[in-house]
């Protein structure tokens, strides 16, 4: 019987995969990953332990606060405060759920970890070498609303081995169902937030990154660990409009909380040397067809030959869209869009597919 150890969250997604997995046979345990000090946290131990205990599985708490910190909220606040805006659910999995939580499972004698995720997993023999060889792609959700394969590029051929995604066939729709059906007590649970080490009373209407509450949220997190440096505001004629509370709390695109009378206005870019805040009123500045990725991670673990025609995604919610790849140094790749994409944001991930597939992805620089 194989061992795995299930991410547990408290939450829809991860209570379901674990009786999934306990269904088809699998001895199963389960894992709560302790990562900050707020109530959320403390409310999603407490549930995910009443999970394990319906399901009658083990479970245990992994205390990773110090690490999380370390590896994860410092890297979100770094990158503020160069100026630009990091996806720290993309660090976490490579580095906590999938480094950490994976390294824990081994040292449990387990052979898989399995998370919520709505994403797939593909397994294919290669004998290119003459040798039989396994290689794992990594495939979008079987929901195609829900699918968050965009948060695993920077996962690579080690981890996939050991990585199970026992919802990505289904919908949320399905999964529901079937909590239901499993008797679990999560259909009222709190959604996860984008950004979880962030405290938050808002309600759930509030929480999705597009909120103007949800960005006032993260800006009280930054004004807390990082100090403000107020500059001014010019357009792109460098006529000077008002003074920024500091780069930090912008993002590219964004048109709210600008502050300026007369608008609106759109964040286009930041003058770093300059401590320079650059607005325009007209939303197709922010529309650019090429980009520089850094930090190339190809999931299959070979460096494809460029260049060549993949899709692209430069946010989460963004429409993947045709592009040229071209490489120009180790890791580094400039993308060329047959269409103009809007607020390319340095700091957020740009990933690839080919079909169903997530090749791989990079940061946006």
């Amino acid at each position: 019987m194989a061992k795995v150890v299930v991410a547990m969250s408290g939450g829809l997604d991860s209570s379901v995969a674990a009786a999934l997995l306990k269904k088809a046979g699998f001895e199963v345990i389960g894992v709560f990953m302790k990562l900050a000090d707020l109530p959320k946290f403390r409310e999603s131990e407490k549930r995910a332990k009443k999970i394990a205990k319906i399901l009658k599985i083990p479970f245990l708490v992994s205390d990773l606060r110090k690490e999380f910190k370390k590896r994860i909220v410092d890297y979100f606040l770094e990158g503020h405060k160069k100026g630009i805006t990091p996806n720290p659910c993309v660090v976490c999995n490579k580095e906590i759920k999938f480094g950490l939580l994976l390294e824990k499972a081994l040292a449990l004698d387990a052979d898989f970890i399995a998370t919520g995720h709505y994403a797939k997993k593909k397994e294919e023999l290669n004998f290119s070498t003459g040798v039989e060889k396994v290689n794992y792609k990594l495939l979008k959700g079987g929901d195609k609303n829900k699918d968050q394969s965009y948060f695993l590029w920077m996962l690579n051929q080690e981890q996939l081995k050991r990585v199970l995604f026992p919802i990505g066939d289904y919908t949320r729709e399905e999964v529901k169902k079937l909590a239901k059906k499993f008797k679990l007590p999560v259909l009222k649970a709190r959604k996860s937030v984008e950004i979880c080490f962030i405290k938050t009373t808002l309600g759930e209407e509030d929480k999705s990154s597009s909120s103007p509450f949800a960005k006032a949220r993260v800006n009280d997190f930054l004004s807390k660990y990082l100090k403000s440096k107020p500059g001014q505001i010019v357009d792109v004629r460098g006529k000077v409009l008002g003074k920024h509370r500091g780069l930090h709390f912008y993002t590219i695109g964004q048109r709210k909380g600008i502050g300026l009378p007369g608008g609106p206005y759109y964040v286009l870019n930041k003058d770093l040397k300059k401590n320079l805040l650059i607005v325009t009123k007209n939303e197709k500045d922010l529309y650019k067809k090429e980009l520089i990725a850094k930090n190339v991670n190809w999931i299959s673990g070979k460096t494809p030959k460029p260049p060549f025609k993949i899709k692209a995604k430069i946010r989460y919610r963004h429409k993947a869209s045709p592009a040229n790849i071209y490489h120009l140094k180790p890791n580094t790749y400039h993308l060329v869009f047959g269409k103009p994409q809007r607020a390319i944001t340095p700091g957020q991930s740009v990933v690839f597919y080919r079909g169903e597939e997530l090749l791989g992805g990079g940061i946006i620089c």
